[in-house]
């Protein structure tokens, strides 16, 4: 089933990606939001200016705090609203907090509580597309819910009804809206990546064979196609958007199935990175027939690797990979380093930085430790040089979300918001 057919061209696709990107970008009515999973653009990028050089010794000034629950899922936002998803009183909930005040605006109740070994709670953040919210739980039931009240739109256990399997710690993918669809990795045969309508949650595509593995689709124009690139356990593939019909694929068997980063773009080129000892590649794609053809232009792989990122999507900044590289099978050491995109090529890398995750702005980037720190380091090819490091929270694995000069992470127990805008002068 399809909802629409569309004749492909570069013309056409860049177009189209024009249309659709300034979809997801102004997915509110106000710009500067971070509407998803990695913001805006799924790639950790914000183009807020103005913020701070360093912290105040006491840290970056508290716009609030409020008590939350257990979950690993990260925090959308957009007109007006923070959303989130909390486990609590045995169940795994939406919420939505007032972006000014952290006031609770509403919360809805989506599934039971999620329990896994690597952590209890739901992993995925939720995704707002204009008047819509949808999220994803634990075990894979997809969501949709109206932004202003909570009230569920349709909701749908798409790994059960798929005959899929949920992943072994537990459905990952962050949903991706395309237009009036929502894509996510349901991990079944035929079904490992798959499109439902916004509206009534009709399935409209499905495509490929494999485990879901734990990353999040993304939206790209790679090839000189524009298509829905997902990194499932054990392959990357590309997809018509529009009709789910396979581009290319790659495949990329990662140990435990645990490919978790966001493919990125960089000149019509992909970025693929996982930890286990795996290591990066960089994918050139060449047009053939009607599809694409994957081509290693560039690859660091295996024990010596020079980047794996485990959980964390690297930064693709100014012609420079920033990222986490993790040594060993999810081992406790973990390295901050920077590659020239073009060629792979180490540029520098501070060892032993510690497991972190990340985005950039201003020229910065804003990292988030497992022991709960947010550090500033100058997002510079030349160096590593940390600008400054604060305690803010506790441990956590979400990369921050940034909108309107505001900072927002969370942890276990509670959602902080913090100021980063420099102060006006006077």
């Amino acid at each position: 089933m399809t909802s629409r057919i569309l004749t492909h061209s570069p013309r056409r696709d860049s177009l189209l990606l024009g249309l659709v990107l300034a979809a997801l970008v102004t997915s509110s009515a106000t710009a500067g939001d971070w509407p998803g999973f990695l913001g805006p653009l799924r790639n950790g990028i914000s183009s807020e200016t103005g913020l701070l050089d360093t912290f105040p010794a006491t840290g970056p000034k508290v716009a609030w705090r409020v008590a939350a629950g257990v979950g690993m899922s990260g925090l959308a936002v957009a007109d007006g609203r923070v959303v989130t998803m909390v486990e609590s009183a045995g169940q795994q909930q939406v919420w939505a907090l007032d972006f000014a005040t952290g006031k609770v605006l509403w919360k809805s109740t989506v599934a039971r509580a999620y329990r896994n070994g690597m952590g209890n709670g739901a992993r995925a953040t939720p995704m707002i597309a204009g008047d819509t919210v949808v999220a994803f739980t634990g075990e894979g039931v997809l969501v949709v819910m109206e932004a202003k009240t909570g009230a569920v739109r349709w909701s749908r256990n798409v790994v059960k009804s798929l005959k899929g399997q949920v992943a072994d710690y537990g459905m990952a993918c962050s949903p991706l809206v395309v237009g009036e669809m929502v894509v996510v990795t349901p991990g079944a045969p035929g079904a490992a990546v798959a499109a439902f309508g916004l509206q009534d949650g009709t399935q409209i595509w499905s495509a490929a064979d494999g485990p879901a593995g734990y990353s999040s689709p993304v939206l790209m124009m790679a090839g000189g196609r524009l298509q829905v690139v997902a990194f499932l356990g054990d392959q990357a593939v590309g997809l018509d958007p529009d009709r789910g019909t396979p581009i290319w694929r790659y495949p990329y068997k990662t140990d435990y199935d645990c490919n978790i980063a966001t493919p990125l773009l960089h000149k019509g080129r992909v970025f693929l990175s996982s930890g286990e000892n795996h290591g990066s590649v960089m994918l050139e794609l060449k047009k053939t027939g009607t599809g694409l053809a994957p081509s290693v232009a560039w690859q660091t792989q295996g024990p010596r690797a020079e980047m794996r990122n485990e959980w964390q999507t690297s930064i693709l900044l100014g012609g420079f990979l920033y990222g986490m590289d993790n040594v060993g099978g999810a081992g406790p050491i973990t390295h901050l380093g920077c590659l020239n995109a073009a060629t792979g090529k180490l540029a520098w890398k501070k060892t032993r930085f510690g497991k972190g995750n990340l985005i950039a702005a201003d020229g910065k980037l804003w990292i988030s430790t497992l022991r709960g720190e947010l550090v500033l380091v100058a997002a510079s090819p030349k160096g590593f040089r940390e600008l400054a490091r604060a305690e803010v929270l506790g441990p956590t694995r979400q990369a921050p979300s940034l909108a309107h000069g505001k900072l927002l992470l969370r942890d276990d127990t509670e959602i902080v918001c913090l100021d980063i805008k420099k102060p006006t002068a006077r």
